[in-house]
């Protein structure tokens, strides 16, 4: 069995996606061997991962960024020669014209342009509009969660026995942190303070502002004790937002490699978000030990099972009632960071690998 994997996300700025394929494609290589996973364009050994730019060098970041132009812009067939001699090709979210010959699959992240169109801007939305078509006509597709799979056949009415349920992974480095890593990350960002962190971009879906109205309501004593520290990249949030971070310690983006020691070093973790296909900082978080606040919407209860605490998002009480039970209670927080060690382990690339081979098996 031979699959192409449509590897386009890694060469440009991107945040889940390109965080699923950079593991997914390194974990489906160790199982099934170089040979038998090829990436469009052809990629060899990845370096280090960064959202930011290209995880590969000057000439397959060019090559395939101009194969993706001819690709959706003149209609050159360019992908289909990648394809030649493979069993399926797995079509990611930039590409507009994957090969017509041979098997087609790929995987549905979320449907939030879809549930929440007024949280996007025109090109997201658009963007997804033409994944769809592809979705349509694919032979088989992953989706990352259950609560995924749902929206997908109920939005699109795509057949639900055409999808199968793969969770997502974790990367190796949140399970087991060393302390020294975390010193070092506390350090370099001045965090002198037990500190709430949120970790993703800021964007309106993210739902930062109930957080931010959650945090100034607890009591003054609680804020003296715990700061709250706000990491990520900032989208398409709205103005209003980004200054109202200017009262809380707003990191930015964080690289990769401070990621997994800047989320140990925290003392709970809230994430208001108001859908998530998967929800990679909650799993991320879990992994590392650390009590979880979360959404009861979308994917958020499937991910977390019993380790979270779940709130509405949209109720700023139920947050802020959430925030300071955590933050009163080191049994709480014991207890919460303990069975959220034990779900996360579910969620490692390995096995999302193997149940991804199996699955190809099925479409061949």
């Amino acid at each position: 069995m031979r699959v192409v994997i449509d590897a386009l996300p890694l060469l440009v700025r991107s945040a889940g996606v390109k965080n699923y394929l950079y593991y997914w494609i390194q974990h489906l290589r160790k199982a099934a061997g170089a040979d038998a996973i090829r990436t469009f364009p052809s990629l060899g050994a990845l370096g280090p991962l960064t959202h930011e730019r290209s995880v590969a060098g000057w000439w397959p970041t060019f090559s395939g960024l101009a194969s993706l132009a001819l690709a959706n812009h003149a209609g050159i067939p360019v992908a289909g020669r990648s394809a030649r001699g493979a069993d399926i090709f797995h079509v990611s979210t930039l590409l507009r014209n994957p090969p017509r010959h041979g098997r087609l699959t790929a995987t549905i992240h979320d449907m939030t342009c879809w549930l929440m169109p007024d949280l996007h801007p025109d090109a997201n939305r658009r963007a997804d509009r033409s994944f769809a078509e592809i979705l349509k006509r694919a032979d088989a597709l992953i989706a990352v969660s259950q609560s995924t799979k749902d929206d997908s056949v109920r939005v699109l009415g795509l057949a639900p026995e055409k999808i199968t349920v793969i969770h997502s992974g974790v990367a190796d480095a949140f399970f087991d942190v060393p302390s020294d890593a975390i010193s070092r990350v506390k350090e370099r960002y001045q965090l002198r303070r037990p500190f709430v962190l949120f970790i993703g971009t800021i964007e309106p879906r993210k739902n930062i502002d109930t957080l931010l109205d959650a945090y100034t309501s607890m009591e003054k004593s609680l804020r003296e004790e715990f700061e709250l520290v706000i990491a990520g990249p900032a989208g398409w949030a709205q103005r209003e937002t980004l200054e109202r971070l200017r009262g809380v310690r707003y990191l930015g983006y964080i690289p990769e490699p401070d990621l997994a020691p800047l989320t140990a070093a925290a003392t709970v973790f809230a994430y208001p978000s108001l859908y998530e296909g998967f929800g990679f900082p909650v799993a991320q978080a879990m992994a590392a030990g650390v009590p979880v606040i979360t959404s009861n919407v979308s994917s958020l209860p499937e991910i977390t099972g019993n380790a979270a605490l779940l709130v509405d998002p949209r109720s700023t009480a139920e947050l802020q009632n959430a925030l300071t039970r955590l933050l009163l209670s080191p049994d709480l927080r014991a207890k919460c960071g303990e069975l959220g060690r034990c779900r996360a382990a579910e969620f490692r690339w390995d096995v999302c690998a193997a149940a991804s081979l199996l699955f190809f098996e099925g479409v061949v």
